[in-house]
């Protein structure tokens, strides 16, 4: 599990990201650069980083389920996630 202090500076970029997104597209579509620099950092999406629904875990994210490999791997065994199924041959 990520700290939870690390978790809640992802979710403060979120809203930042959401809430400068028309602003940042339009000044980009005109060109002003310094008026986007002058925009806070975390705004950008580039900052952003995919993280676990479930945990918080930053690595190893599978985009299409939109949690970490390592829980996927609990919730598949479990039978939790539809259509999944463990492989054996």
């Amino acid at each position: 599990m990520a700290k939870e202090s690390i978790i809640a500076r992802e979710r403060k970029r979120q809203k930042l990201v959401a809430k400068y997104a028309e602003k940042r597209a339009a000044l980009k579509a005109a060109g002003d650069y310094q008026a986007l620099d002058k925009l806070p950092k975390n705004s950008s999406r580039v900052r952003l980083h995919n993280r676990c629904k479930m945990t918080g875990r930053p690595k190893g994210y599978m985009r299409k389920f939109g949690i970490s490999r390592v829980t996927f791997r609990e919730m598949a065994s479990k039978g939790k996630i539809p259509g999944v199924i463990k492989a054996s041959w």
